[in-house]
């Protein structure tokens, strides 16, 4: 790995992911099939309407159909779930995504779970994460997928290294951490009811920060040439470390922006055409 200070630049990495779809949806034009990905959004968050409008405007550029169902914000569980089994049984529509989150009234679990596993291109579905556990989903919960493809793009070991987790959610800090483990590093997830979360920061090769809290990971936590990748965004066009101060003593760190979420996006797009050639495999 480079010993200088090296910026994980997240649109590099996803131009080049974009870059090999642009033949695959070609060759799906070629069999009459363009790759569909139904996005639903619950409610009138400016932020969610923000990354819909931004995950729309990224399928346009490949000639992938975005397909944008708005419900309004009392939309019940039930009527969400209805929606989600319309798109499962149209067979136009290779990749569902629900916007995350939804009003409180929804039971978020059970619309993710109503999702089709073979449509599930978020990797947002129970069964997804048990697939992810054993190391064979198709479609892994997108930015835990593109931290992972982050760091094989520019060639950082993961294999033997200790790697702390901040953050546990289920589609981001547990999946992710699954994904490291999987790739033989041992990792240690912490959490709000962590005891001395610093110093276990502080042990870490690769510190992944995923809590949502602006600046929350302080450069003194982190030891000297730790990789550290910055998974939140936060109001300010901030991250969850102090990019500044943990730059200090990185030797690889992912800004914010420009750099996880391009290629969460970009890792989106990517399993949406996977489903569509799945499709195409069976016809």
């Amino acid at each position: 790995m480079n010993t200088e200070k090296l910026i994980l630049d997240g649109a590099c990495v996803a131009n080049d992911i974009k870059e090999q779809l642009l033949s695959r949806v070609k060759l799906l034009a070629e069999k009459g099939i363009t790759p569909c990905l139904a996005t639903i959004l619950v409610g009138d968050d400016p932020a969610s309407a923000t990354y819909v409008r931004m995950k729309g405007n990224a399928c346009k550029r490949l000639g992938i159909e975005s397909r944008r169902i708005s419900l309004g914000k009392d939309t019940s569980t039930e009527q969400l779930i209805a929606i989600i089994q319309q798109l499962n049984e149209d067979s136009d529509v290779h990749g569902i995504l629900l916007q995350h989150p939804v009003p409180h009234q929804i039971d978020e679990r059970a619309a993710f779970d109503a999702i089709d596993i073979t449509k599930d291109v978020d990797g947002v579905t129970t069964l997804g994460f048990a697939q992810n556990a054993f190391g064979f989903a198709a479609y892994p919960s997108c930015t835990p997928a593109a931290i992972v493809a982050i760091l094989d793009y520019y060639q950082i070991p993961i294999e033997g290294k200790h790697a702390v987790v901040v953050g546990r959610s289920p589609i981001l800090g547990k999946p992710v951490s699954l994904m490291l483990l999987n790739r033989n590093a041992t990792v240690t997830i912490c959490h709000s009811k962590t005891k001395n979360l610093a110093s276990i920061v502080g042990t870490g090769d690769i510190v992944v920060a995923a809590v949502g809290k602006p600046k929350f990971i302080q450069g003194d936590w982190i030891q000297p040439g730790a990789v550290i990748l910055d998974a939140g965004y936060n109001e300010g066009n901030v991250g969850d470390v102090d990019y500044e101060a943990c730059l200090l003593h990185a030797s690889a760190i992912t800004p914010v922006p420009a750099g996880v979420g391009p290629v969460t996006i970009a890792t989106l797009l990517k399993h949406t055409v996977d489903a569509a050639e799945q499709l195409a495999f069976l016809r």
